[in-house]
């Protein structure tokens, strides 16, 4: 007996890579001369680090950065620089200089251990020293950066390939705290230069960076780093300097339409009453696939292109709507719960406002059941 095909998975997030490198070519002609990293931690943000790295590679994009030692040495064979922005332990090191994978010094023990590895292996790693002007997570304390990077930058097995610093308010345009933050980490540089110190890659920019603080996209920075912008999000409160374009769209399928009498409870909690008899109908898509539950009672997903209202509560692996605007849907239908087209397209800032959150946090939020699809892979 023929064993049957595997049917299509029931909700699936579609990402646009022709999209993402519009975006990611739009990004680097505004930052020109610096060059762009694109930042894939977490699986680009769970979209699928690999074929995005792999489109961005066609585009030309310069290096790619990341969060931890699994994420770094999947994209290592690529032929660009991969860079680990956060922390590094003892125990990863042999594989990570092993692998060519750029390090970041965020203090002298640090620093000291990657050099010791490097003796083992016998090669040069390549750090980037990572100062802390301001956010206060990692790296060395701008105060002791300069006496620090100057006894590191010694050490034998240790390629001083870069310096840098993150922001936590640059989605704040014009605010004071990321100017000085600036004029610290500039006055450090200038600090190790009088001491014949010097970096090839020095950057600041994040994303929110790129489009409130041009400053930090220009000499002597000459790197930005970029990871939500290419998706065509951008934070809430930041501005929109940048014409990008939404790459995500996630739909599902109608699973069930039924006409149900005014007075029907809906949902668990039975948080709405039908005012009216009504056609309703449920999609197979919850809060395990990335939906917010605010979206309960007051979001809406496109069916046929017509908005239809979110009735009750949604469920972990269900939602229920409101047809009455699209009376001629029918089960098998795709609705569009996030993306779309128009005015009445579902942005993921949209969804950010409604949960009260941040567009990263919607971004990271499709479930493990939620099938990712790379649509329009350059050739």
């Amino acid at each position: 007996m023929a064993i049957a095909p595997i049917p299509p998975r029931r909700v699936w997030l579609e990402i646009d890579l022709a999209v993402l490198t519009a975006n990611y070519r739009r990004i680097a002609a505004a930052v020109a001369p610096a060059e762009v990293m694109a930042v894939l931690k977490a699986n680009a943000y769970g979209l699928g680090a690999r074929p995005i790295a792999a489109a961005l590679v066609r585009a030309g994009v310069a290096r790619f950065g990341v969060a931890e030692p699994y994420e770094a040495l999947a994209l290592a064979d690529l032929g660009r620089p991969v860079q680990i922005l956060g922390s590094v332990l003892p125990e990863e090191l042999p594989a990570l200089v092993g692998a060519g994978i750029v390090l970041p010094a965020t203090d002298l023990p640090t620093a000291r251990a990657i050099d010791a590895e490097g003796r083992r292996q016998r090669r040069r790693a390549a750090v980037h020293f990572k100062v802390d002007t301001g956010m206060g997570r990692l790296g060395i304390p701008a105060a002791e950066a300069a006496a620090t990077i100057r006894e590191a930058a010694r050490l034998p097995n240790i390629l001083a390939e870069g310096i840098y610093s993150h922001f936590p308010v640059a989605y704040r345009a014009g605010e004071e705290y990321t100017q000085r933050q600036m004029d610290v980490f500039l006055a450090l540089l200038d600090a190790l230069a009088a001491e014949g110190l010097s970096f090839p890659l020095r950057h600041m920019a994040n994303s929110d960076a790129i489009n409130n603080f041009p400053r930090a996209t220009r000499p002597p920075f000459n790197l930005v780093r970029t990871g939500i912008n290419l998706h065509g999000s951008f934070d809430t409160e930041g501005r929109r300097a940048l014409q990008l374009e939404p790459v995500l769209a996630l739909k599902t399928r109608l699973t069930a339409v039924r006409r149900l009498p005014a007075g029907a409870g809906i949902g668990y909690g039975l948080t709405c009453r039908l005012a009216r008899d009504t056609t309703v109908g449920t999609i197979s898509a919850g809060y395990a696939d990335g939906l917010p539950l605010a979206l309960s009672n007051r979001g809406y997903v496109l069916v046929r292109n017509v908005p239809c209202p979110v009735l009750g509560r949604l469920s972990m692996d269900y939602t229920t709507i409101a047809l009455d605007q699209a009376p001629d849907a029918v089960v098998g239908d795709e609705a569009t719960c996030l993306g779309g087209t128009g005015t009445l397209a579902v942005s993921v800032e949209d969804w950010a406002h409604l949960k009260g959150t941040h567009p990263y946090e919607i971004i990271c939020s499709f479930g493990s059941r939620v099938e990712r699809r790379h649509l329009n892979a350059p050739a």
